[in-house]
């Protein structure tokens, strides 16, 4: 596999004192890199428009390119299937009551969880965007190891792939 081959991408949800927050993230399939993410106090197609946007800026992307997600209805938005022909990003959705398909996307919310939100207790949504902000660009990507990755962070790992591409 190669990097920006395959995206995935889900949305969940977060406890705050001041309510939900729900956060879209894509990830690189190859790297397990989060390559885009937006949070927001609403589930909307808006949110998963910003995380695929905030990727597409980051990312270099193909025609090959693949967005992966489950079949909820902010992923079949048409400002999101809009936003993905812009891009001509090729989508592709998961069969109905399939958990299996998605569940590197499901892994890295459960990894989020464990690591960086249990047992926390946020005041407000702002904190818990920072939080979040903190853990996604200050940790997960650039030095949490990865056993999939041969024990490389995300960014280590795609250093390590745009190395031997030059090679």
């Amino acid at each position: 596999m190669q990097l920006n081959q395959l995206w995935s991408s889900d949305i969940t949800y977060l406890w705050t004192k001041e309510g939900w927050l729900y956060l879209a993230v894509v990830l690189d399939v190859c790297s397990r890199k989060v390559v885009g993410y937006a949070i927001s106090q609403r589930m909307t197609g808006t949110l998963v428009a910003q995380a695929v946007q905030r990727a597409v800026y980051q990312r270099t992307v193909t025609r090959e390119t693949i967005f992966h997600s489950d079949r909820g209805s902010q992923f079949g938005s048409n400002e999101v299937t809009m936003l993905l022909k812009e891009f001509q990003l090729r989508q592709s959705m998961g069969a109905t009551g399939s958990c299996y398909d998605n569940a590197i996307i499901e892994t890295f919310f459960h990894t989020l969880k464990v690591e960086a939100i249990h047992g926390e207790k946020f005041e407000s949504r702002k904190e818990l965007e920072l939080h979040i902000f903190d853990y996604i660009e200050c940790f997960y990507n650039t030095q949490r190891k990865h056993s999939a990755l041969g024990y490389l962070s995300p960014e280590q790992c795609e250093q390590q792939l745009l190395k031997n591409y030059v090679d």
